[in-house]
């Protein structure tokens, strides 16, 4: 359930990160709330990576979803 919750904010998040050549992939969603996801695209390997992550991603699925502690990058 909450991994389905994950997956419709990031369709949200989605076309803002298409827009620069990017896309995160979700990778797994923990029963603690830990989201994991991959940065593909011009998103992989941008200097600005880890703010996408942290205060586009991490933040709006906060917002929406409070279950969701923290969002963690893999490679």
């Amino acid at each position: 359930m909450l991994k389905e919750k994950v997956e419709e904010v990031l369709k949200e998040i989605r076309p803002t990160l298409q827009a620069d050549g990017g896309d995160v992939e979700l990778v797994d969603v923990t029963d603690e709330g830990i989201v994991t996801v991959r940065l593909t695209g011009a998103c992989g390997c941008c200097p600005m990576s880890t703010h996408t992550l942290k205060m586009g991603i991490e933040g709006k699925l906060k917002e929406k979803i409070p279950e969701i502690k923290e969002v963690q990058q893999v490679q």
